[in-house]
């Protein structure tokens, strides 16, 4: 159990909410009793209770009972979730909202008396510790900051990014993880095409996306510098990587990436 935290309340445990409960349950800074998880309806979170984690339906007492609030509601509830529970929220809470698209001046807006407000990006792979999560705040706070760097590395990496970004870190790195699995699903089925069974093809596949991941965090290299070793003058990778190509596949993908972007800003 970290000194510098008190207890984490998270709001709305649905699926990123359990998420990221899970995650910090299996990293090694946070204690099982340092945690408050709220959901209406709590039969699906009765083995975190048997773990240690408190489970309630009253919001307003997790919140009191916290020093650090994760909000982890859809965005059309939370605005009025903060006008509901305005009078427990204080200046000495740590508010993180992962809500797509709700500002830090919306955010403040709901807060009688606002403290330290972040906005937070996560992923799924929070619950495997493999997440990448884009943060921004509305101040300069370094110990809240700390705190909240603290929360977010037991998941994954943690990046502070302007808030102007926000909505591009969703695309990129939440939607993300949906555009990165149709690829391995399409790869998948490819190979079964090619003789493999599924379960074999799923474990190349997925190796060799984890060692082409790894590739390019390691060596720090640009992606075409490791295509390049691979594609051999009239070999077959460069064969395929132009037949791709003439299909529109990293257009395909760009397209996809930008009407993402597009659907959150409208």
């Amino acid at each position: 159990m970290t000194k510098d935290l008190g207890k984490v309340a998270i709001i709305g445990c649905g699926n990123l909410g359990k998420s990221i409960l899970n995650g910090l349950l299996e990293g090694e800074t946070f204690a099982a009793e340092q945690l408050i998880a709220t959901k209406r309806n709590l039969a699906s979170l009765q083995e975190y209770e048997e773990k240690g984690v408190t489970i309630t339906s009253d919001n307003g007492k997790a919140i009191a009972d916290s020093q650090l609030v994760v909000l982890a509601l859809k965005p059309h509830q939370m605005l009025p979730f903060l006008k509901e529970f305005e009078e427990v929220f204080t200046k000495d809470h740590i508010v993180v909202s992962l809500a797509t698209g709700i500002t830090i001046a919306q955010l403040e807006s709901g807060l009688k008396e606002p403290g330290t407000v972040f906005r937070a990006m996560p992923n799924t792979a929070t619950t495997i510790l493999e997440s990448i999560t884009c943060v921004c705040a509305n101040n300069d706070n370094e110990a809240h900051k700390k705190l909240v760097t603290t929360l977010f590395d037991e998941l994954g990496e943690t990046v502070f990014i302007n808030e102007d970004l926000m909505e591009s870190a969703t695309v990129l790195g939440a939607c993300g993880i949906a555009f990165v699995l149709r690829f391995i699903r399409a790869m998948v089925q490819g190979g079964i095409q090619i003789g493999f069974s599924a379960e074999v093809a799923g474990k190349i596949v997925n190796q060799t996306v984890k060692g082409a991941a790894e590739l390019l965090m390691q060596n720090g290299e640009h992606p075409e510098f490791e295509i390049d070793k691979v594609t051999t003058p009239r070999g077959c990778t460069i064969a395929g990587l132009n037949e791709m190509e003439h299909n529109g596949f990293s257009s395909a993908l760009i397209k996809g990436i930008v009407a993402s972007y597009q659907k959150i800003e409208k």
